[in-house]
């Protein structure tokens, strides 16, 4: 297993962006109830229950979001990938939820923007020099 990457540069050089299958949603989850298959994440907040589900399990009116994976095996200790990632995708008016992994990073966008938000990516993989 490789060694995590923390410098900046170097982290945002090596992320090869890739859009993973499947549509999920972002949704508040009754605690007692069982978790669908597929549940890519949790987090329990003050509010309740939050999960990342496919959304099929979503109720009708959830938001469909991709997940692009970030490639590279960022350290828990870096700085600065999430900042560039999320600006990047701020400048072109692409909403981003990020969720950290203990190997990789995680960015979920809507949908139909999936598609330029790789090709963002990307280009900011492309024209960092580690």
């Amino acid at each position: 297993m490789m060694k995590p990457v923390s410098e900046t540069n170097a982290m945002i050089a090596g992320m090869c962006p890739e859009l993973q299958p499947g549509v999920f949603a972002f949704v508040n989850w009754p605690e007692q109830k069982e978790w669908p298959d597929n549940t890519r994440a949790s987090y329990v907040e003050a509010e309740g229950l939050s999960l990342i589900v496919p959304i099929e399990a979503a109720p009708l009116d959830a938001v469909g979001m991709r997940c692009i994976t970030l490639q590279v095996h960022s350290s828990l200790e870096g700085v600065g990938l999430t900042d560039a990632v999320s600006a990047a995708l701020a400048q072109n008016n692409i909403p981003a939820n990020m969720v950290a992994g203990y190997h990789h990073d995680h960015v979920y966008v809507p949908s139909d923007m999936a598609d330029q938000a790789v090709a963002i990516l990307i280009k900011l993989q492309q024209g960092v020099e580690e």
